[in-house]
């Protein structure tokens, strides 16, 4: 490759690495599913939908005085198991193990020592953006 290609590359190179850190767009389960005032600013004043879901974040104008880009809850293996930690009820006991849990179709997340790790699961049918 010459000189003349050098610059060329630069650019590819700079467009891939773009793209490799614009974010995805969550979920509708994580944007939908987390109440307004638990929304965590995500972007700028003014931002837009399209700029608030490149940068990983949910976007949701319909609520005046909250956030309307915000982080989103966090991801889990299934759309069925993401909610807030306080809609979490109880699917398990103490000591019971991520197997159990499974084995009674149920969701589990150790993230926080407070709430049910082992919790059931809903349905997605409400999850919308």
């Amino acid at each position: 490759m010459g000189p003349r290609g050098a610059p060329l590359l630069a650019v590819l190179l700079v467009l891939g690495l773009y793209a490799l850190v614009e974010g995805q767009k969550p979920s509708p389960c994580q944007c939908s599913r987390i109440t307004p005032q638990n929304r965590k600013t995500c972007g700028n004043l003014g931002i837009t939908s399209k700029q608030c879901f490149n940068l990983g974040c949910c976007f949701d104008s319909s609520i005046s005085g909250v956030p309307w880009c915000f982080l989103p809850l966090p991801n889990q293996e299934s759309e069925q198991c993401v909610m807030e930690e306080s809609a979490r009820k109880n699917c398990g006991y103490p000591g019971m193990s991520p197997e159990e849990c499974a084995v009674r179709n149920c969701c589990s997340s150790n993230l926080s020592s407070d709430v049910p790790w082992c919790f059931f699961p809903q349905s997605v049918e409400d999850c919308h953006y």
